[in-house]
């Protein structure tokens, strides 16, 4: 069966991963979704649970393969992921301590100041969520990395924000660039940082559309 893929993000980062992937597929983006989420989630449920959240509201593309026809040529997958910082709260050095607070994209500098000094000399952890979804079949999975910052000066978080406007990246920063040299050490997937983990989701497709055949 051939895959008509979607990716529905607008993410620079993570068209650029998938493309990585050889695998052909188009964007197209949704506004307006409610990325909500119940405030007792488990904070490293929440990333999933976004980007399930996101699936539904795409699934409207899915209903052109109505007909048994249609699925023996061709199906769309839709794509959906999201990403979340889990920072530790005040006094906590790494947020696994306790329940961890979650950071999303900040709203202006003065919040992406806030959240850079939440991480500055601690541990946190970066969760990316992603969702396959067709109109039979829907796989999800998160993926965490481990990341460890440097303590950093007020005058390098002002200069970061004023020089590299992170307001589209959950954290306020952005590994890749200038923001990987706050990073003092990492431990698992690089690219889930960057904001889609390549390699789980390269399996996970392959599982997908079947062992032996990939899609074409």
């Amino acid at each position: 069966m051939n895959y008509k893929i979607i990716l529905a993000s607008n993410s620079p980062r993570r068209k650029e991963l998938l493309a990585g992937l050889d695998i052909p597929f188009e964007v197209k983006v949704i506004s307006g979704i409610d990325e909500s989420y119940p405030a007792d989630l488990d904070a490293y449920q929440v990333a999933e649970f976004i980007c399930k959240k996101k699936a539904e509201a795409y699934r409207p593309l899915l209903n052109g393969n109505n007909s048994v026809e249609e699925l023996d040529e061709s199906e769309t997958l839709i794509l959906t992921a999201d990403t979340v910082v889990i920072a530790p709260t005040a006094g906590e050095q790494n947020d696994q301590e306790g329940k961890g607070v979650i950071l999303g994209k900040p709203r202006d500098a003065e919040d992406a100041r806030r959240m850079l000094k939440m991480l500055s000399g601690k541990t946190h952890h970066v969760v990316t969520g992603v969702c396959l979804t067709t109109q039979h079949k829907q796989r999800s999975f998160s993926v965490t990395t481990e990341v460890t910052f440097k303590p950093l000066s007020d005058d390098e978080i002002s200069y970061y924000i004023n020089h590299y406007q992170p307001f589209d990246k959950a954290g306020a920063y952005g590994i890749q660039g200038k923001g990987g040299l706050f990073v003092r050490g990492i431990r698992g997937d690089y690219f889930n940082v960057v904001g889609f983990p390549l390699a789980r989701a390269a399996q996970e497709l392959e599982q997908l559309f079947g062992a032996d055949k990939g899609p074409d």
